[in-house]
């Protein structure tokens, strides 16, 4: 269990790399990139800057993604997800940072008319998908039939998917969940929000230049110091090679990345994605393997690619183009490429 677990880590790493290599090119400044990762929120994060080789703006980093794991991950003890699942009907005492994240999650929620919903944890927890999914040693992920929930426990736990009952009392800095049933999860938005206060971090400290990676999310500072810009690639879905399906170019911008190839397993040859339906309970029907969101904040591109998925591409694409100042590009069931505007591609 624990070196398949290793090796996806590795799968996952290598292609952060390749990445990276893409993103970087050549630097015009006299001095070599800087360049830190860690492990937070089960992924690899890595933070690299080209205009600085102050270490210390690293470790910062990596503090900040410390600080707010202990805040938002719902398998931390003490974190203060935890305890507001642990505590539901009573008010719980959170960070200011907590309710930050809890707010603009409200806000895709209701964007989506409920398709992203962070009260989704007890079904999260039912599926575990994560953890099934690191214990599989065949090729195709296949697992025996004894691995999938019962149908009857997920409409049972379906019916207390509702973030309305997310109350928030920003004076005085509480937060009550008041369905029993229902656990918060913000791992549908948590690692975007984190990306972009490692950003503002950096460039309130002068740093322009750089790439901020945590797991599907890049988030890139400024152009390259020529004035070019990053050079992205998508991950070519299933394959742990670091073969690319396509290549975008950002500058100053976030690409997050969603997949139903991400984690996830196989009974009798049927996919089951870690990307929950808030209408069935189940991995979602979709005819996407998988979308990259072009946005300004990282934070949006990680709710917005959740979504994406769920919709599927119709419904996706009419998503994306109700937003302003965000594209798409979209990988469907058959490998092929959509763009929400033709200028992602150049």
């Amino acid at each position: 269990m624990t070196n398949t677990k290793t090796k996806k880590i590795k799968y996952q790493y290598l292609f952060f790399l390749l990445s990276a290599f893409f993103l970087s090119g050549c630097s015009a400044k006299p001095n070599e990139p800087i360049s830190k990762s860690a492990a937070y929120f089960d992924t690899i994060i890595t933070v690299t800057l080209y205009d600085s080789s102050d270490e210390q703006k690293l470790d910062d980093c990596m503090n900040i993604a410390k600080e707010y794991e202990q805040l938002l991950s719902a398998t931390v003890s003490d974190s203060d997800i935890s305890q507001i699942n642990s505590n539901p009907g009573e008010w719980v005492t959170v960070d200011a940072k907590t309710i930050d994240v809890v707010k603009k999650a409200i806000y895709y929620c209701d964007l989506s008319n409920g398709k992203f919903d962070i009260t989704i944890g007890a079904l999260t927890d039912l599926w575990n998908i994560s953890q099934i999914a690191g214990q599989c040693n065949s090729p195709d992920n296949e697992m025996p039939e004894s691995v999938l929930p019962d149908d009857a426990k997920i409409k049972e736990l379906l019916a207390h998917v509702d973030y309305h009952n997310i109350e928030i009392d920003e004076k005085e800095s509480k937060i009550k969940l008041n369905d029993p049933l229902a656990k918060l999860d913000l791992g549908g938005i948590a690692k975007g929000f984190i990306a972009d206060q490692m950003k503002q971090y950096l460039n309130e400290n002068d740093i322009k230049e750089g790439i901020i990676n945590l797991g599907g999310n890049l988030l890139t500072l400024g152009p390259k110091s020529n004035g070019k810009p990053y050079q992205i690639g998508i991950q070519y879905p299933f394959d742990h090679s670091g073969k690319v399906i396509d290549q975008i170019e950002v500058k100053d911008q976030s690409v997050v990345t969603s997949g139903v190839y991400e984690r996830y397993f196989t009974v009798n040859q049927k996919r089951y994605h870690h990307i929950l339906s808030t209408e069935t309970g189940y991995p979602a029907d979709t005819d996407l393997l998988g979308v990259s969101i072009i946005s300004q904040s990282s934070c949006d591109g990680d709710a917005i690619s959740t979504i994406v998925l769920a919709l599927g591409l119709k419904d996706g694409m009419a998503f994306i183009n109700s937003l302003e100042d965000v594209e798409a590009v979209f990988i469907t069931d058959q490998y092929e490429l959509q763009y929400s505007n033709a200028n992602i591609k150049k």
